[in-house]
């Protein structure tokens, strides 16, 4: 069940990093696949740096989408 709720959580994160990066993003569906994979990036950095966000899904959110923003981040450096 944690997976279905990362990929859930991943997916809103990556649609609302989207939403942010105007121009800069690759469409619903790569953004969202970007997202998910952010969220996995959001938690391994912030696990590196010892940053601790509230727990729930509001903090779990915001831990993808910085993910997924720096993720969109990189990724346009590439598409460019």
């Amino acid at each position: 069940m944690s997976l279905l709720y990362a990929l859930l959580i991943g997916a809103i994160a990556g649609w609302l990093a989207g939403k942010l990066m105007k121009g800069g993003g690759f469409g619903a569906l790569f953004n969202i696949i970007l997202g998910i994979i952010g969220g996995f990036v959001g938690n391994w950095a912030f696990g590196i740096l010892g940053i601790s966000l509230s727990g729930g899904i509001i903090g779990d959110v915001l831990t993808g989408f910085i993910g997924a923003v720096i993720i969109l981040l990189i990724a346009g450096f590439f598409k460019k």
